[in-house]
């Protein structure tokens, strides 16, 4: 009989631990999600777009995209050209590409996700205009990244370094 109780008790304590940590575990993940996430992106082809959108409807995210002021062609996107827009950009460190408009309510978001094509193992410095245009001071900023051979490690870390009084967190290749 003493065994009995002993087992039932047992069993009443572990229901109540585990009922406990399925509550913590459902309100940080509430609390995760009442966080407000903007996916800002940049996409020449239409790859990076797609991606922002997966991960738009991943998070529950608003979609903001970085939209140059004179438009890529193919011929500016020919990286084996070295007089193509983007190998002239690229190569310029200090090339900041015009875009159109800004999103005017960054302040109401808390976590940003910033996309991007790797060009050159790197962002395109259209990214750094659009970073440069806006305070994301006390956000989280996340970085994706869409490239056809290298990661997103190099220009996530060049980025962290161009910025660092930001508050970086993850980074993703998104293919």
């Amino acid at each position: 009989m003493k065994k009995a109780l002993f087992l039932i008790a047992a069993c009443c304590l572990m229901l109540g631990a585990c009922a406990q940590n399925k509550n913590q575990n459902t309100q940080a993940k509430e609390n995760n999600n009442m966080k407000k996430t903007l996916i800002v992106y940049f996409s020449a082809t239409g790859t990076t777009k797609a991606a922002a959108q997966r991960l738009a409807k991943e998070h529950n995210a608003d979609l903001f995209e970085i939209v140059p002021e004179q438009p890529y062609t193919a011929a500016d996107l020919d990286w084996r050209d070295k007089q193509s827009r983007s190998t002239v950009e690229m190569n310029d460190k200090t090339s900041r590409p015009a875009i159109k408009g800004r999103c005017e309510n960054i302040a109401d978001y808390d976590v940003v996700w910033i996309g991007f094509p790797v060009w050159w193992y790197t962002a395109p410095t259209i990214v750094n205009t659009f970073i440069e245009a806006h305070d994301l001071s006390g956000k989280t900023i996340n970085v994706f990244a869409t490239s056809g051979g290298s990661g997103v490690s190099g220009s996530y870390n060049d980025l962290k370094k161009a910025y660092p009084q930001y508050n970086w967190g993850e980074s993703r290749l998104v293919n």
